[in-house]
């Protein structure tokens, strides 16, 4: 495991854990912590062949396992270890309060488990462009000459890579979601990144305040960079309020010329204004706005953030511009499929929520839109107020989309609309064929849907699978 403190497995050794959910980073804490000799009992309400395999598998290791009761709290529990998805409002967590046992995450287990000389964490989260950033921000740590990897809401379960030890990485790139944060009151980053804040998760949260709260954890005790974004004046508010260390400083990023202490774009080009020696008079040109792909503007943010923190942590300008010129997102973010009789077709599937595809839809200048699923209470006035002059037309599919259609009609009636009335599984084949009979050669059609996906489909991952083969199938016949 490598060189880890000595005095970890004392500070588990007999302590009664549960852990609340069987997933990724529920198996990892359990396994973990009982390895540490730890007794450990997983509670999960599924009961299901998938749930009784997993059961199987720890309990082979000497893991209690109990299903299909999540919400009864074993009896002599010193602490709960909740997956990042469950609710504050569970009955689960109702019963430790009343017996006074703490709940945490698993990135608050990863946290105390750290060692003395444990690799620093650059942690980033946001409304959006969260994964985006925090793997720009491994690749530019990587070609900077650094051991890392990026964690925590993507990748390895965060507890994992704590366990091989405090000389497997010199730095890690954390990415967090507001789950992650509400449950982890420990965690204090090197240099941490607010990318944006809009509406989202509110069900979970309670409301707008709170999820905003929860974000700004990532704030706390910070050492080095608080970074912001200046277009969101929301994230610099979560600086200011934040309990720092002294001499941590608030570094902006922005699209516009940067002023002092802020990263930003001037004639093309990434510059930085805040880590250098003099930043009223000096800017450290960092890369080109070709070397980030996709470029659309919100990527170019993405970009930005990841570079101030990777700036923080000390890394040279030319290690930016490798770091972006090898990085390449995931699948379903703004990604070009395929070009079909001059349309070009980019599949964002990714954009569950509408800052997702506001931002998206400002990528293009004529957009044939594919949109709706399951607004999470979304409204979608503004959204597409700001994007009417954008749009060739739209087409609508899902179980919420009467609430884009509606939205449509109010601030962009010119704007031809097909409903679909079906959630089949050809509904997205024949989306994508009346979205080509919209578009006209030199635009886009732009499947940002603003929505969750699970009514119609497993997760926002196949959803775009299915269109791009839907677009596939377009161009086979089209040819």
């Amino acid at each position: 495991m490598g060189s880890r403190k000595v005095t970890t497995v004392s500070e588990w050794q007999g302590k009664n854990i549960t852990v609340a959910g069987l997933g990724v980073s529920g198996i990892s804490a359990a396994r973990a912590l009982a390895g540490l000799g730890a007794t450990v009992t997983v509670v999960d309400g599924g009961s299901g062949e998938a749930h009784q395999e997993r059961a199987a598998s720890l309990e082979g290791k000497g893991i209690s396992v109990r299903l299909g009761d999540a919400q009864t709290l074993p009896e002599g529990t010193d602490l709960v270890v909740t997956s990042p998805g469950w609710k504050p409002s569970s009955p689960l967590f109702a019963a430790a309060a009343d017996a006074g046992v703490d709940v945490v995450g698993d990135v608050e287990i990863a946290w105390r488990l750290r060692g003395p000389d444990a690799a620093p964490w650059l942690a980033v989260t946001g409304t959006n462009g969260k994964t985006t950033t925090t793997q720009m921000l491994a690749s530019i740590l990587t070609a900077g000459g650094l051991r890392t990897a990026a964690v925590g809401n993507i990748g390895t379960p965060i507890v994992d890579v704590i366990l091989e030890g405090d000389d497997a990485y010199d730095v890690l790139a954390v990415e967090l979601s507001s789950y992650q944060l509400h449950w982890a009151p420990s965690v204090r980053a090197h240099s941490a990144a607010v990318l944006n804040l809009a509406p989202d998760h509110l069900d979970w949260h309670g409301s707008m305040e709170a999820y905003s709260a929860d974000k700004g954890r990532i704030y706390e005790g910070n050492r080095v960079a608080c970074v912001y974004n200046v277009s969101d004046k929301a994230t610099e508010d979560l600086v200011r309020e934040a309990d720092v260390e002294e001499g941590c400083r608030a570094i902006g990023f922005t699209l516009n010329a940067p002023a002092p202490s802020q990263l930003g774009v001037v004639d093309g080009i990434l510059v930085d204004r805040a880590f250098v020696p003099d930043r009223q008079k000096q800017a450290q040109e960092l890369a080109e706005i070709s070397d980030v792909q996709p470029p659309a503007p919100h990527n170019i943010a993405n970009a930005l953030a990841a570079a101030a923190l990777a700036r923080a942590f000390g890394v040279q300008a030319t290690a930016v511009r490798d770091g972006l010129r090898a990085f390449r997102p995931d699948a379903h973010r703004i990604e070009h499929v395929a070009d079909v009789e001059g349309v070009a077709y980019v599949d964002d599937s990714k954009a569950t929520n509408t800052h997702a595809a506001e931002a998206s839809l400002a990528a293009y200048e004529s957009i044939v839109w594919i949109a709706g699923g399951l607004a999470k209470g979304a409204t979608f006035d503004g959204l597409v107020e700001n994007a009417a002059k954008r749009l060739r037309g739209a087409v609508l599919i899902g179980a919420d989309r009467e609430l884009i259609r509606e939205a449509l009609a109010r601030h962009a009636p010119e704007v031809p609309v097909v409903d679909l009335d079906r959630t089949d599984t050809g509904a997205m084949s024949e989306a994508v064929r009346r979205a080509a009979e919209l578009a006209q050669p030199g635009d886009t059609v732009l499947m940002a849907p603003a929505c969750a996906s699970m009514d119609m489909f497993t997760n926002y991952n196949k959803r775009g699978e299915v269109f791009a083969d839907a677009v596939r199938e377009l161009g086979s016949t089209s040819a």
